[in-house]
């Protein structure tokens, strides 16, 4: 059949690999292809390194961790469908004990799943897949809410791991904070117990506001200061009394009382334009940085005797400690992002500087300065891949780990110690068994067709542990946001209580290194179209002028319109050529995968583009397939990447084809898979489309699958269709068809279904299979054989 080519923009971007986000993330995770010795400290490598050494508590023995290894896994994907295994490697960990002399051991500590084909993996021998979650990123958020017609405005900073810390604007203009479910208290009382250099009114005074020294020698130069805020405290030099408080209104009381003394020179407030840290200090009755530790103690261990050293401990822990509290990669790099500040990305924990500069922006909000968050927008929300959410329940396995290891060194006899008898490995594999087999966002893979299997691999969900609730989610989080464009589908999401909640990738979307989506563009450069693709994040189109795929004749040597329509902020607005900075690189840019299967997608109701959507995700494989007459040119590029299809992994020539195995160049073996029971009781059989002698490429399709045709996604059937009444026939779904598409099985589809029966030893004897049931009528058993078995 020939294939005619009617698009009128030109695919300059070549479709990405469509399943990189699961792949890529836990091949990182992974390393599994690197040397022990050049590991990067991420993923699998960093938990090791953050749990060992371990050290008893009399710092006699210590437990090193050396390396670790992953082997070749000891059954087949296929035997551990059938045997319900875990399709997994071995993992092995190299440790070295010390006690007086070294004692080095290889420890296993269980299996790790892997991945097989696309994002799947086969637990208990049934494929699931680890769905992506959106959620809220750390860093900072500035927030503004109206109370009583007055702006209020908090700050929240949010840690990867450790306690969340809330700063707001109270209704008497003070700023308290709140440290996770703790009550408030001033915010000014939390800077003094992070450092001594906040210690005194006058330090935190410095920090916020600009000051000046003025002369008092005279009456004349002391009566200039009436009205203004005085720095530090006021101290008479000769009889040591205490004139007036650090931050108070210098009054015409206080200005005679200064000029009478011998004050040569008093430090004051240059410009007092915002009270609330003078207000804050009022309320704050701690006066040092030993009683604000004491006070922040309180609040945590009410009833608890308070001690200076313990104070200190628990304010170590809460955000000084790595093990206990990380910013981590994002959280660091959206603080100083959003602060304008040159923390190095090393330090993980809270700085005194974050908390100075996060109350100094609230005084710019104050000002209308600066700008306040959306929290839905997806430079403030990123996606936590496998490797991230698979790597923090191992995290608790091994801290759980950890604490028997040194109850063991503890109990047991200190010459017979080894790794292997202080290791239990049960721990780690029951870490890794809950995950995969239990977890939340650990979910039975969708198989009913390529597609399915496809877009439940790119699902995104905002549920999950650390996520969000679906009864508590209100309508802002559900509904499309601005950013969402290119990197999330705004078609594809389901239609009950979940809408909003779950979304699907957009076909050109990609992660960066932070876990942020980002979308690819072409750069505009003096009005000229280059093949320069930059991928930006969402918050990074701020600022930018974006113009839509369509718009690319606009940008070639004869243009035809000077001005187009394109996005600025958030906004469609007609610009000159010449200010356009990006172009969108495909019109599927915007869509999904589903939606992009859909001819003429931009003639359809949104509503019916999201039913159809989600509908293509139920069509059975048919026995007979066949491609459609009408395509997007997305239908070989999802066949390719669902792992249904068998593609070549190396260039050749087939040598050997039969129904069950393709041979390429004599030592390239494929087994294909026939009349294979899939998770939704569909059939999947394999059929080789190549023929011996055929040259073949690298990724080529080979072997077609369930519900492809020549290694093109066959959904459904190219049958005619007339929209008439039928003698009431027709009413509501009901449709009428040919006898000719039943004789031609046009429609029809395999379905399998294992049933299982036990046989059981008793004490009368074994039980058996029989046809001969008392009290039945022959009609009822004529659907079994002579065994009793359903025929």
């Amino acid at each position: 059949m020939e294939i005619r080519n009617y698009s009128k923009i030109a695919e300059i971007v070549k479709q990405p690999d469509l399943v990189q986000i699961q792949t890529r993330s836990y091949n990182a995770f992974l390393q599994e292809d690197v040397s022990p010795n050049k590991r990067k400290n991420q993923g699998l490598e960093t938990i090791l390194r953050e749990t060992f050494p371990i050290i008893n508590y009399d710092e006699t023995v210590s437990l090193h961790y050396i390396k670790y290894e992953l082997g070749k896994p000891r059954y087949t994907p296929d035997e551990c469908r059938q045997l319900k295994l875990i399709y997994g490697k071995p993992f092995r960990v190299w440790l070295r004990l010390n006690k007086g002399e070294s004692v080095e051991e290889e420890v296993y500590l269980g299996e790790i799943p892997v991945m097989i084909g696309g994002g799947e993996f086969i637990i208990n021998g049934t494929e699931r897949v680890i769905v992506n979650q959106l959620h809220r990123s750390p860093g900072v958020d500035f927030v503004e809410e109206l109370h009583a017609e007055k702006r209020m405005h908090s700050c929240r900073i949010i840690p990867e791991r450790g306690s969340w810390i809330e700063t707001e604007v109270g209704k008497k203009d003070i700023l308290t904070i709140k440290i996770d479910q703790s009550g408030k208290f001033p915010a000014t009382c939390f800077l003094r117990a992070m450092s001594e250099k906040y210690s005194r009114d006058e330090d935190i005074i410095r920090l916020f506001y600009e000051t000046e020294t003025v002369d008092t020698s005279d009456y004349a130069s002391a009566h200039k200061l009436k009205d203004k805020y005085i720095v530090g405290r006021l101290v008479n030099p000769q009889t040591g009394e205490v004139l007036l408080e650090a931050g108070r209104q210098i009054n015409e009381n206080f200005v005679k009382i200064i000029s009478d003394s011998n004050l040569k020179k008093i430090e004051i407030i240059k410009k007092m334009d915002d009270p609330l840290i003078l207000n804050s200090l009022e309320s704050d009755y701690t006066e040092s940085h030993e009683d604000a530790l004491l006070r922040v103690y309180a609040r945590f261990r009410p009833g608890n005797p308070q001690q200076l050293e313990k104070a200190k401990q628990l304010i170590h822990d809460k955000f000084f400690d790595p093990k206990r509290y990380k910013l981590g990669l994002v959280g660091r790099f959206r603080l100083n992002r959003k602060l304008g500040q040159n923390i190095p990305d090393k330090e993980m924990t809270l700085q005194p500087e974050d908390y100075v500069n996060s109350i100094r922006y609230i005084i710019r909000l104050r000002k209308d300065e600066g700008s306040v968050d959306d929290i839905d927008h997806l430079g403030n929300r990123r996606l936590r891949t496998v490797d991230e959410l698979f790597g923090e329940e191992l995290r608790k396995g091994f801290l759980k780990l950890r604490r028997t290891v040194q109850e063991r060194m503890s109990v047991k006899d200190y010459e017979q110690l080894t790794p292997r008898i202080l290791i239990n490995s049960r721990t780690i594999f029951s870490a890794i068994e809950y995950f995969f087999s239990r977890g939340e966002l650990s979910q039975v893979l969708d198989q009913t067709n390529p597609l399915a299997q496809l877009t439940h691999e790119r699902r995104l969900s905002a549920l999950g542990p650390g996520g969000l609730n679906r009864k508590r989610a209100g309508f802002e989080v559900r509904d499309v946001h601005v950013s969402h464009y290119g990197r999330i589908c705004p078609i594809e999401t389901p239609e009950g209580t979940n809408i909003g909640l779950i979304a699907s990738l957009s076909a050109y979307a990609a992660v960066d290194d932070y876990g942020f989506l980002i979308t690819p563009y072409l750069k505009i450069k003096k009005g000229k179209l280059t093949n320069e693709i930059v991928y930006l994040r969402a918050d990074e189109e701020e600022g930018k002028v974006l113009a839509p795929a369509d718009a690319q004749p606009n940008f070639e040597s004869r243009g035809l319109n000077k001005e187009i329509l394109a996005r600025f902020n958030g906004d469609f607005r007609l610009v000159d050529v010449k200010d356009v900075d990006y172009i969108d690189v495909s019109p599927k840019q915007l869509v999904g995968v589903s939606a992009s299967l859909i001819p003429f997608l931009e003639h359809s109701d949104a509503n019916r583009a999201l039913m159809g959507s989600n509908m293509q995700r139920q069509a059975v494989p048919l026995l007979k397939t066949e491609p459609p007459l009408i395509a997007t040119g997305m239908e070989k590029i999802v066949a390719k990447n669902s792992s249904m299809v068998v593609c070549a992994k190396n260039s050749g020539i087939v040598t050997k084809v039969t129904s069950e195995q393709i041979v390429i160049d004599d030592n390239d073996v494929y087994d294909l898979r026939k009349f294979i029971g899939l998770n939704e009781g569909t059939c999947l059989n394999q059929k080789p489309i190549v023929s011996e002698g055929q040259k073949v490429k690298k990724d080529d399709v080979i072997a077609d699958g369930a519900a492809t045709c020549n290694g093109e996604l066959s959904l459904g059937a190219n049958v005619l269709v007339a929209f008439m009444t039928w003698d009431g026939y027709n009413f509501e779904d009901a449709i009428v068809v040919s006898e000719s598409l039943l004789e031609e099985d046009r429609y029809t589809s395999i379905h399998r279904d294992e049933f299982e029966v036990e046989v059981r030893e008793t004490t009368l004897g074994r039980e058996e299979f029989t046809r001969d049931i008392p009290n039945v009528s022959e009609k009822a058993l004529s659907n079994l054989d002579e065994n009793g078995i359903i025929r």
